[in-house]
C-alpha cells in the first residue's frame, strides 16, 4: 500500500482539486443546459461513426469543433454501416473492444475540451440489441464503463417510437430509465422521436411515466421545416408548461443534406438554428451524414470515419454553418476565447 508524507498529500491535494475543476458537468436547470452549473446551449454535430476513426482524425475535429464554437457531438455506441461495425457493445449488450475502449477515451478527450457529448443506442432486432434484455446490458455495460466522466448523456433509444426494429415500448424505456438511476443517479437520461412535432401525450409519457431529463424531438425534414421550429419550439415549452414540468428541448437530429430530393443550404440550416434559439431549444445539432445520391454514398460524413475525418468531407454548404453558427447562440462572444 502506497503511503504520502504530509508534504506530498500538500502537493497532491491541488492537484486533484485542479483535475476536479478541469472536469466538464453537464446538468439541467429549468429548460436549460448547465456546463459547470452555468447556461450553456448545446450547439453540436453529428459524429456517429466517431468510434470508427483513428484518434488522430478524432483529436483534430473535436479541436475544429471547440475552435467553431462547437460544445458536444453525437456518436453511436451501437454503429453498424457500410459492411463496418463500430459498435461500443456487443448484440447481447456486452463490452466490445477495442470500441469501447475507444468510447472512453473519445469521452475522456472532450471532457478536457469542454465538450458534451451524446452517447446514442439503438435497437436493432435483426442485429446489435435485438431485445429488451440485451438493451438492459448495453445501458449497465456503458453507465459502468463511462460513470467517472459528467460530460455525456445517454438517448436509450434513437428514434424510438418509429414502428420497425428501432422500437421501444414506453414500459421497456420505464425500466432502462430506472436502472440507469440505481446505477448512476445523475446521469442525464432521454429517448428520441423519430420525424414528427410531439403531442401532449408524447410529453406527458416522456416526463411523467419514463422520466427523462429532457426531451429530443427530431422533426419532420421538408423545406418548409426550417421556419417551423421556433413555433414548434414555443409550443412544445407551453405543452411542458401545461404539465407542470418544464425541461430542456434538445434538437438533437435535423435535416441534413444527402438524405432525400430536398438539399438543405446553409441559409436553411441556419434559419433553423435561428428559430431553436429564438424558440427557447437548449440545443441544435448540424447533423451530417451519408449522400444517399452519390456513387459510394460519398461523402458519408459523420456516418462513416475510417478513411476521412468529418472536417475534411464536409461540403460547402456546412462548412458555411459551421463558420456562421456559433455567432448565433453567442452573437457576442470573442473568438479569441475558443483558442
Amino acid at each position: 500500500m502506497q503511503r504520502f508524507t504530509l508534504p506530498a498529500l500538500v502537493l497532491l491535494v491541488p492537484l486533484l482539486q485542479a483535475r476536479a475543476q478541469e472536469a466538464t458537468i453537464l446538468g439541467v436547470e429549468g429548460a436549460r443546459f448547465t456546463i459547470n452549473d452555468k447556461p450553456a446551449f448545446l450547439l453540436g454535430i453529428s459524429y456517429y461513426a466517431g468510434l470508427g476513426a483513428s484518434e488522430g482524425f478524432i483529436t483534430r475535429d473535436l479541436d475544429d469543433m471547440r475552435r467553431s464554437g462547437f460544445n458536444w457531438l453525437r456518436v453511436w455506441a451501437t454503429w453498424t454501416a457500410f459492411d463496418h461495425d463500430v459498435s461500443a457493445v456487443d448484440s447481447q449488450g456486452r463490452p466490445r473492444e477495442p470500441f469501447l475502449g475507444r468510447l472512453k477515451w473519445l469521452v475522456a478527450e472532450c471532457d478536457r475540451r469542454g465538450l458534451v457529448v451524446d452517447v446514442t443506442l439503438t435497437r436493432n432486432r435483426s442485429g446489435v440489441l435485438p431485445d429488451h434484455e440485451s438493451h438492459l446490458r448495453a445501458v449497465e455495460t456503458l453507465v459502468a464503463t463511462l460513470k467517472p466522466y459528467r460530460n455525456w448523456y445517454l438517448d436509450l433509444a434513437n428514434e424510438r417510437d418509429v414502428g420497425d426494429d428501432r422500437h421501444v415500448s414506453v414500459e421497456e424505456l420505464k425500466r432502462l430509465r430506472d436502472r440507469v438511476r440505481r446505477l448512476d443517479s445523475q446521469r442525464l437520461v432521454t429517448a428520441s422521436f423519430g420525424g414528427h412535432d410531439l403531442s401532449i401525450e408524447d410529453i406527458r409519457e416522456s416526463l411523467q411515466t419514463i422520466g427523462l431529463d429532457f426531451l429530443s424531438p427530431h422533426r419532420p425534414r421538408s423545406p418548409e421545416s426550417p421556419g417551423q421550429t421556433e413555433t414548434e419550439t414555443r409550443r412544445c415549452l407551453d405543452l411542458m408548461t401545461e404539465i407542470g414540468r418544464v425541461v430542456p428541448v434538445h434538437h438533437q437530429e435535423p435535416f441534413r443534406r444527402g438524405y432525400q430530393g430536398w438539399e438543405p443550404t446553409a441559409e436553411d440550416f441556419l434559419t433553423d438554428l435561428r428559430g431553436a434559439v429564438a424558440g427557447g431549444a437548449a440545443g441544435w445539432c448540424l447533423h451530417n451524414g451519408a449522400q444517399r445520391n452519390a456513387p459510394g454514398q460519398q461523402p458519408r460524413r459523420s456516418f462513416d470515419l475510417r478513411d476521412r475525418r468529418l472536417f475534411d468531407q464536409l461540403d460547402e454548404e456546412e462548412r458555411e454553418v459551421v463558420a456562421k453558427a456559433s455567432a448565433i447562440v453567442h452573437p457576442h462572444e470573442d473568438k479569441e476565447t475558443r483558442k
